[in-house]
């Protein structure tokens, strides 16, 4: 009398067959992981750049005391969160230009978010940019490359 069931032949088929589709979707996963971090990173530099913008408009329209040698930019970008005395405000108010500081999505986890960007100061140049006594623009420090060729660190 013949048991009904599988063969090892048979299931070792499946298993195969198994492992060929597994492979076949490993690179779209990867694609779509990279896919969502690059959207992250766009959101992350848009709302950093809108918030830096943001404090140097409050220093042109005089809500911020401007020291002599300051360029009108913040000097670290916990300023952005932790909150600045508004000059206006009779009631010692402070004015806050982000709720949290976002990080880098390129960048190592183990890294604070102020510590996951790369710096440029307003004294430095585009093509050779380097942190000084302000923070005049942002951008990733991964050397990797966006799904349409560019670098990251040139967004």
């Amino acid at each position: 009398m013949r048991s009904r069931g599988f063969t090892l032949i048979e299931m070792l088929v499946v298993l195969a067959m198994l492992a060929v589709l597994a492979s076949a979707a490993r690179p779209l996963l990867e694609l779509s992981v990279q896919r969502v971090r690059e959207t992250e990173l766009r959101a992350a530099l848009r709302g950093l750049r809108g918030a830096i913008d943001a404090y140097k408009r409050a220093v042109e329209s005089g809500n911020i005391v401007l020291g002599v040698d300051d360029s009108g930019y913040p000097p670290n970008l916990r300023v952005l969160v932790d909150g600045v005395k508004d000059a206006k405000s009779v009631d010692g108010r402070r004015i806050y230009f982000l709720r949290r500081l976002p990080r880098d999505p390129f960048a190592d986890v183990g890294l604070p978010a102020d510590e996951s960007w790369g710096l440029r100061a307003y004294d430095s140049p585009p093509d050779a940019p380097r942190a000084g006594r302000d923070v005049f623009d942002v951008f990733s420090r991964s050397d990797r490359r966006a799904l349409d060729g560019s670098l990251l660190h040139d967004w």
